[in-house]
């Protein structure tokens, strides 16, 4: 499943070429809010440059890294695959440039309250009646992140078959604020885009891997001096940097 979002098509781009003034991005689902933002601010700096971005779920966002696809640019929470890339020749050594991050959250409908204590000692399973809605458990970047989290507090062997997995992040949020699910667990970012749910609490970031986002340029990004272009405002720009925040990524501190 992916979300094509485009702000220029261009007639003359195949898997293999990309129009002069044209930059073709790849990114990770969670960032399509903040990342079209700021897109528009590009536009606005720079109109005759053209971007077009295709967001995915992670697993299937690995997969067309690893075919190239024609992108300029990828954004992706899996570092190991970008080193694979540059194994593969698809991009440079030591590419990957840190970007953002994010939190994994529990989120429960605003018109619930439900206790939440980020701890082995505290009873998950009996804070709520009903279903836990969660990502795919095995098939996406959010149900990694959520089955690591759920085993290191031992909160899994609890929840048996109380849990619903879901087929991305919006669904699982559509659950909740719908009254499906309880509980869910989401990134912070995508809790943040729905009035109808709020947030429990934050899972320890010691519990499962860092949700942490890597840009690189491809072999054929570099040579485009727009993606370049692009790639150095999302790094360097305190613009950029505020919408991030906004929509509720975070920093590493340096």
């Amino acid at each position: 499943m992916f979300k094509k979002l485009g702000l220029f098509s261009c007639l003359c781009m195949t898997t293999s070429f990309v129009c002069a003034g044209e930059v073709r991005i790849y990114a990770e689902s969670s960032v399509d809010h903040a990342l079209n933002d700021i897109i528009k601010l590009y536009q606005q700096q720079y109109p005759s440059s053209k971007v077009t971005a295709v967001f995915e779920e992670e697993m299937s966002l690995t997969q067309h890294m690893q075919q190239s696809y024609g992108a300029d640019i990828f954004i992706s929470t899996n570092k190991a695959s970008l080193h694979t890339l540059a194994q593969n020749n698809g991009i440079n050594k030591n590419r990957p440039k840190y970007l953002t991050s994010n939190q994994l959250v529990a989120i429960t409908s605003v018109n619930m309250d439900i206790p939440f204590g980020p701890s082995r000692h505290f009873n998950f399973a009996q804070a709520f009646k009903g279903y836990l809605c969660t990502a795919d458990l095995n098939k996406s970047a959010l149900g990694s992140f959520t089955k690591q989290s759920l085993n290191s507090l031992g909160w899994m062997s609890n929840l048996g078959s109380r849990i619903v997995e879901n087929s991305d992040d919006q669904t699982l949020i559509d659950a909740v604020q719908n009254g499906k699910c309880d509980v869910g667990i989401s990134y912070q970012t995508q809790a943040l885009t729905s009035k109808k749910v709020k947030m429990m609490g934050i899972f320890p970031a010691k519990t499962h891997d860092p949700i942490d986002y890597y840009i690189t340029l491809t072999k054929q990004g570099d040579n485009n001096k727009d993606a370049n272009q692009f790639e150095k405002l999302l790094l360097n720009n305190a613009q950029v940097k505020a919408l991030w925040l906004n929509y509720g990524f975070t920093y590493k501190r340096r």
